[in-house]
């Protein structure tokens, strides 16, 4: 923070030159003393952060300016200085917003000291959360969370948009690793409800016996071991959003009792009688298709018409053309920003290497990829040899495009070749071929680079 500004509005000279001068011994005070409540007013434009304010002025009453005060910023801390030790008087100033209340004395300038320190801090704190909130924003906007130009995502894009203008379910659903989350935090952020919780849980990760009780809460004594109330998540995110994530998991059992929350918009906790209302915007999401799964009799019809709202299908990263390459610069520039480092940028052997490869673990495994490049990488530049790929994913790496027999052999062939070292004999063991195609494939390949 900046140096804070204090009024100080004191009739009495002597009282209020001792008060400044003690308060100014804090170089990151700036005083401004005033005599009368008409000054004080007519100087709030400079925008205190803190008003020390004498109850019995000359032209105004306490009362009378502490509210013209709070009508300009009702947000400003206000100290009431008095010389009355009224216990009644000094309640309903602190019921009315006052932040403290502090009577003339001889301990008047320690008290006082002691009170803006207090104040500070709780201003040092609300300016933090502002800025958090802010940066949360800023995170989660879609220019900075939801990286793609490519014409899948533009509609994923517009779906989204008008996701934020009603209060609609939305419901969510692509392969792993395609962000899920990060678009319905994107929805949350972005929405009336950015104030309020969003509140994530994932049905994959909860033991299915512990599923109701992360829903619902539970009161204490409900159960051995339940020692205290426990507010379920529905509760937690009233306000605001939850989100069920891999919501196909969720035991049939359980789905019943699910969708009469959502109908009636209130939940009973375990071991309590009393329903208690919420308001929380609805999104979920899965990697499987939910209407597959209501044939298949693994998803009740009638929860799947309820939660389906507004659907948005995120395609695979193999699907969304040059914005892998838009990613891998994003998740480049985000690694170096939180490692302190300088500048690093992709080869072109790198790029046709990463925009070949069809990431099976979606922008998750890129991520995953780009950062130990990152690590690899000399001289600021990532080469093909830093992108590692997942031994797992391998097979499907040749897969991928459509090319002759001749290309997916030699893609093969070099592929082991490198893996083993360039040891021709190995490889030509390991698929069981002849030693004389690897050579010739080797001569090919150092004829065509001497054309170019």
């Amino acid at each position: 923070m900046n140096a804070i500004k204090i009024f100080l509005v004191e009739d009495d000279m002597f009282f209020g030159e001792t008060l400044k001068y003690h308060l100014s011994l804090n170089p990151d005070y700036e005083i401004h003393l005033f005599t009368s409540g008409k000054e004080c007013i007519e100087k709030m434009h400079l925008k205190p952060n803190i008003v020390c304010l004498d109850f019995g002025l000359p032209d105004i009453t306490g009362d009378k300016l502490f509210k013209k005060i709070k009508e300009i910023n009702n947000t400003i801390p206000i100290v009431i200085i008095s010389g009355q030790d009224d216990i009644e008087v000094a309640v309903n100033f602190l019921k009315s917003g006052a932040s403290d209340y502090i009577v003339k004395n001889n301990h008047t300038k320690e008290i006082l000291w002691n009170s803006i320190l207090k104040i500070k801090e709780n201003l040092k704190l609300i300016s933090e959360i502002q800025d958090l909130k802010e940066k949360l924003e800023q995170k989660f906007s879609f220019e900075k969370s939801i990286v793609g130009q490519s014409e899948v995502m533009k509609e994923v894009f517009t779906k989204i948009n008008k996701a934020l203008t009603t209060n609609i379910n939305v419901s969510i659903n692509g392969e792993t690793g395609t962000g899920k989350e990060v678009v319905a935090k994107a929805i949350h952020f972005n929405s009336d409800r950015k104030n309020k919780p969003f509140v994530a849980v994932n049905m994959a990760a909860i033991p299915k016996e512990l599923i109701e009780n992360e829903f619902f809460g539970h009161e204490k004594g409900a159960f051995t071991g339940a020692d205290s109330r426990v507010i379920g998540k529905f509760e937690q995110a009233n306000g605001g959003t939850i989100f069920l994530d891999e919501i196909a998991e969720l035991d049939l059992n359980l789905q019943s009792k699910l969708l009469r929350v959502l109908q009636e918009r209130e939940v009973i906790r375990i071991g309590g009688k009393d329903p208690i209302k919420f308001d929380a915007r609805l999104i979920t999401a899965s990697h499987k298709n939910l209407a597959e799964e209501v044939k298949k009799g693994n998803f009740r019809e009638d929860l799947y018409y309820r939660i389906i709202g507004l659907p948005i299908v995120l395609p695979p990263l193999r699907e969304r053309g040059n914005d892998v390459l838009l990613l891998s610069k994003h998740f480049i520039d985000l690694f170096v920003k939180e490692n302190k480092l300088k500048a690093i940028v992709l080869s072109n052997e790198a790029k046709q290497k990463i925009v070949k490869y069809p990431f099976p673990g979606n922008i998750r495994e890129l991520k995953s990829v780009i950062d130990l490049a990152c690590v690899l990488c000399n001289d600021g530049e990532i080469s093909a040899d830093d992108l590692v790929f997942s031994s797992i994913n391998e097979t499907n790496y040749f897969m991928h495009e459509e090319k002759t027999l001749r290309e997916h052999t030699s893609e093969i062939i070099l592929h082991y070749l490198k893996k083993n070292n360039n040891d021709v004999l190995k490889t030509a063991k390991k698929l069981d071929i002849g030693k004389s195609t690897i050579y010739n494939l080797i001569q090919s390949i150092e004829d065509k680079n001497k054309k170019i």
